[in-house]
């Protein structure tokens, strides 16, 4: 009676393996081994496995009973499908009013592939006639001494929130921004406070992102003033003092100023952030250009890249 070979597969050659190709046959064992040593070829990212977060830059505060500045607007999914190269950009922080009668800058968009988010509109300011808030991804605040004067829409919609509204009565405080999670307060009675953002767990920890600019006093008053919103919203300031600037990478609307400038300028706007995030069975993306600032990290199995700065083309 013939007998049959039983043993396993036989090659002459040693198998070989890299982080682009595996060439051979190779055990378990030395897969497992290859693949601890970070010597193995990654899966290519499909095309629908990105997560994201894009907040853009926030509005600067006004001055004289300074509306605060409107968060930047707020836009996050998961699944989102990405081939070949796209643009990201990260938006910077709209500068304070520093001019009586001129409202805060608004923020500057964020952008990945083809997601956009709104910069934040800027802070109304008094002076040479009431400025209202400004429109953007959330609303600036209306200025104290605009009565009836209301804060800047939430443009377009989805992103945030619209700016509070003034009351135009003593003791004239500047209106709160508009938040990603709620609108800003009206200004009166040192209630302007910022509306607030939205947290986060997309890097890894929960952080919360796109609080709107809290409200400044009005010109001669010492009561107290608006507070920035969750989510890196700088705080009014008091008689001759200063806004707050928002927090870099949150989008945190800029302080509105209770003071007179030169000196009582509004707080600037904290710039915007965008994030992706996908499994770490998936290959690193290919090529980011040296104008985007960013890092990599990993955390729960996934591969996060933070953007934090800059504009440029990144590709798969």
């Amino acid at each position: 009676m013939s007998q049959r070979y039983k043993g396993g597969v036989i090659s002459a050659t040693a198998p070989t393996t890299s982080t682009s190709s595996a060439i051979g046959v190779w055990t378990l064992r030395q897969q497992s081994q290859a693949i601890s040593a970070g010597n193995w070829p990654s899966a290519p990212l499909p095309l629908t496995a990105v997560n994201y977060l894009v907040v853009a830059g926030a509005g600067g505060g006004g001055v004289l009973g300074g509306g605060g500045g409107g968060a930047g607007g707020y836009k996050t999914a998961s699944s989102f499908g990405i081939s070949g190269s796209f643009t990201v950009t990260v938006g910077a922080g709209g500068a304070g009013a520093s001019s009586t009668g001129a409202k805060g800058t608004n923020g500057n968009n964020s952008v990945f592939s083809t997601i956009t988010s709104t910069g934040g509109g800027g802070g109304g300011s008094n002076g040479s006639g009431f400025e209202p808030g400004a429109s953007g991804g959330s609303g600036g605040g209306a200025n104290g001494g605009n009565a009836g004067g209301v804060g800047g829409s939430a443009s377009p919609s989805g992103q945030g929130n619209d700016g509070g509204s003034a009351s135009g009565g003593a003791p004239y405080n500047g209106a709160g921004g508009g938040g990603a999670s709620a609108a800003g307060a009206t200004g009166s009675n040192g209630t302007g406070n910022g509306g607030a953002g939205t947290a986060n767990s997309i890097s890894g920890s929960s952080v919360t992102y796109a609080g709107g600019g809290g409200g400044g006093a009005g010109g001669g008053s010492s009561t107290p003033v608006g507070t920035g919103g969750t989510g890196g919203g700088g705080n009014g300031s008091g008689n001759g003092g200063a806004g707050s600037n928002g927090t870099a990478n949150t989008g945190g609307g800029g302080g509105g100023s209770g003071g007179s400038v030169p000196s009582g300028v509004g707080g600037a706007g904290g710039s915007g952030i965008v994030i992706l995030s996908y499994s770490s069975i998936y290959s690193d993306l290919t090529s980011i250009d040296v104008g985007l600032t960013y890092t990599k990290t990993t955390s729960g199995g996934n591969t996060i890249y933070t953007f934090t700065a800059g504009t440029g083309t990144v590709t798969v």
